[in-house]
């Protein structure tokens, strides 16, 4: 199952997932809200649309905008709406 972790703490599992340019996007219900904290960090995809931001804190420890999401993707993105992935530390295990 995979799972997303931070400083050594799971802070997302699902057995549930999309995989999108080698990314896993976890459903939102399968993140460990606890870490997450959001961000003002925007970013824009021509074919996903733009993306929002999450600071994962976990352990002690803080990676701003490890996580992100489209709220309101384009059309050939719209199956991962509701859907986080990560990066900048967080290491996704299969």
């Amino acid at each position: 199952m995979p799972k997303a972790l931070w400083n050594g703490v799971v802070i997302a599992e699902s057995d549930v997932y999309e995989t999108v340019e080698g990314n896993i996007y976890f459903p939102a219900a399968a993140l460990k809200i606890e870490h997450f904290k959001a961000s003002t960090e925007t970013s824009f995809c021509p074919w996903k649309g733009t993306a929002s931001y999450f600071d994962v804190e976990a352990g002690g420890k803080t990676s701003a905008g490890a996580a992100w999401y489209y709220p309101d993707p384009k059309p050939k993105a719209a199956h991962i709406k509701g859907h986080v992935a990560f990066w900048r530390g967080v290491k996704v295990e299969e």
